[in-house]
């Protein structure tokens, strides 16, 4: 075997590393070269802490060995402790659904994850990759009775299985804690010395920008107060902590006493792709 072919083997043989297996709206998988830097010293040795999980890039590039994953939504929480401990099922289940995927399909795997329970932890959660990797935009959004509502997307070839990353992330998420939790029971759980990153819903920019409809309720300005009130006690307690919003002034009002820098962010979701583009953000750390 020739040296290069040797390298080929070697690099087809090494484990796929781990990458989020939903698009979530406010994902940081484009940020990531951003956010590395301002990580803190010694992180290593660390518990890794996000309250607002979501798709969980910076989890997934990081791949701590101690982590503690909380989200409001219980129905990604669920997916993510599938993911950790029956990938197997996951993908079975997947498959299945790509296997049949159409407009049609779309609308009837939507209804029936909204109405049905009796369907096992393994099945749901592929319908919720399933509707997420095909619907418009990947958005997460529900209405008033907490279902889905999204409609299907314009996509030719959507990939819905990739069993590869599905492994990647299974393998990720082996030695991570899941909870479902608003992001105040977090007081009830970080020690100091956590490193803990917030990525909350963000402040709009403007009245039509608000993407906080991921749950049940809004995220509103009284929740992002409430968020730097625990903030700043868990700043007392001793972890580290870094927070990511919209760079506003209400959002630089609340933080003045720490640590702010900009990044600038691209904008993905957007229904006017005039207005898809880079937008400033700001990272709040107390370090």
């Amino acid at each position: 075997m020739t040296t290069s072919a040797a390298v080929a083997v070697r690099l087809e043989q090494q484990p796929r590393e781990a990458a989020p297996f939903v698009k979530w709206v406010g994902g940081k998988g484009r940020l990531l070269s951003q956010l590395r830097p301002l990580l803190p010293l010694g992180i290593e040795h660390m518990r890794h802490v996000e309250p607002f999980v979501g798709g969980g890039a910076l989890f997934f590039a990081r791949r701590p060995g101690r982590a503690l994953l909380t989200d409001i939504n219980p129905t990604l929480v669920a997916a993510y402790a599938e993911i950790r401990d029956d990938v197997e099922g996951v993908i079975a289940a997947l498959r299945r659904l790509a296997g049949r995927h159409s407009k049609e399909s779309y609308y009837q795997i939507r209804e029936r994850y909204n109405q049905s329970r009796r369907v096992s932890n393994s099945k749901r959660a592929a319908m919720f990759i399933y509707l997420n990797k095909t619907c418009f935009n990947g958005l997460h959004r529900v209405n008033r009775k907490g279902e889905f509502n999204v409609p299907v997307g314009s996509y030719k070839n959507p990939r819905i299985l990739n069993e590869e990353g599905l492994h990647a992330a299974s393998r990720a998420l082996r030695h991570a804690r899941l909870k479902c939790a608003p992001f105040d029971a977090l007081l009830e759980d970080a020690k100091p010395g956590d490193f803990i990153y917030f990525d909350p819903p963000y402040e709009p920019v403007s009245q039509t920008a608000s993407f906080t409809s991921y749950a049940r309720d809004g995220f509103y300005q009284e929740d992002q107060t409430r968020l730097r009130d625990v903030y700043k006690a868990l700043d007392r307690r001793g972890s580290k902590l870094m927070l990511s919003n919209s760079d506003v002034p209400f959002i630089r009002d609340l933080y003045k006493d720490f640590n702010i820098v900009t990044v600038a962010a691209p904008r993905a979701i957007n229904c006017d792709a005039t207005k898809r583009g880079k937008v400033s953000e700001v990272i709040v750390r107390n370090y």
